[in-house]
């Protein structure tokens, strides 16, 4: 099962007839949990190796999502106890399959100051503190997450060969850069394109902790966002997001969650817009089985007034000092 991870298909998508734009889709949700499959084996296997983990001590780690179900698959068959640490916001699917597979999940009750990432981390130091020798994998800071994606930049490359764009949403900020600064090595030309929820505070903007949507942003700066290997920077708000992400549904037959359809939607302008010839690539990270009562239920978006958000057609280019609520986007001034 630890084999396994990776090796997930690359597809192309009915985007850019009228334009002779090339649209890849690299299907990470196809891999058996998530894309973070890939960071929990990296993380891991390194940690053993160099003497982090020892021989049959516990793994404990702050996640909601798909790096916690990594760390469950990875983790057990290699005599490694987990322990999850998350918030109320956690979806009953992944926490169904994480109790399943036999992770001890901890359920923080209320937000700190810095949010709920903040309350997760305090839990999580005092679960370390109970359990002598445990390591924590540090998702967002470890140098292993975006080391893992050297084995995506591989596939990438030689699936699809050389290629102009690379598109990619960012929460750790691992799977974008790691990916990005890998390429650049065969593709030293790449434009990389990140994609955010409003509300983020991951390009200098306010934190909202309210924000709905699960799998990007951040309340914290992770230390692996390397802001030097990205070239522009797309927000989207929650009704955008969800609502791009039922029409990759409808016109891509891709059943994703909302980080999926945000980089759908980010894809489908830049295939409207770049010229004949170019080739872009997106990762798709998450499946929609987890959204199923938030992004595909009406109920959900009838009971938060997603309706009542405002939406852009088209991403309007703000300065850096503005406050995004629509749909916006900034070329970053790293890589002039």
């Amino acid at each position: 099962m630890v084999d396994a991870i990776g090796h997930t298909p690359l597809v192309g998508l009915r985007l850019g007839e009228f334009t002779g734009v090339e649209v890849f889709a690299k299907l990470e949700l196809q891999n058996l949990y998530g894309m973070k499959d890939r960071v929990a084996r990296q993380v891991v296997l390194h940690a053993r190796k160099v003497g982090q983990l020892a021989e049959g001590a516990p793994i404990v780690e702050s996640s909601s999502g798909t790096m916690a179900l990594g760390l469950a698959l990875v983790g057990p068959p290699l005599g490694h106890d987990v322990h999850i640490v998350t918030d109320p916001r956690i979806d009953p699917i992944t926490l169904a399959k994480l109790k399943t597979l036999g992770a001890s999940v901890h359920i923080v009750d209320r937000m700190g100051e810095g949010g709920w990432q903040r309350a997760r981390l305090d839990r999580l130091e005092q679960l370390m503190a109970d359990l002598p020798g445990a390591f924590w994998p540090r998702q967002y800071s470890n140098p292993q997450n975006p080391q893992a994606y050297q084995t995506l930049a591989d596939e990438l490359l030689e699936d699809c060969g050389p290629f102009d764009i690379l598109v990619g949403s960012v929460g750790s900020g691992g799977s974008l850069c790691g990916a990005a600064r890998a390429l650049r090595r065969t593709l030293p030309g790449l434009r990389v394109v990140a994609v955010d929820c409003a509300g983020s505070v991951l390009f200098g903007q306010p934190d909202d902790p309210t924000r709905l949507q699960s799998g990007l942003g951040n309340s914290l700066m992770p230390s692996n966002l390397d802001h030097s290997q990205i070239d522009e920077i797309h927000w989207l708000n929650d009704r955008e997001a969800f609502e791009a992400t039922r029409r990759l549904v409808r016109e891509q037959l891709l059943f994703g969650g909302n980080t999926s359809g945000s980089v759908y939607q980010v894809l489908r302008h830049l295939s409207e817009r770049e010229r004949a010839g170019t080739r872009i690539v997106g990762i798709l990270p998450d499946r929609g089985d987890r959204y199923y009562d938030s992004v595909y239920s009406d109920d959900y978006w009838a009971a938060r007034g997603l309706d009542e958000l405002p939406v852009n057609e088209r991403p309007v280019t703000v300065a850096e000092s503005d406050t995004v609520v629509a749909w916006s986007r900034r070329e970053l001034s790293g890589r002039k």
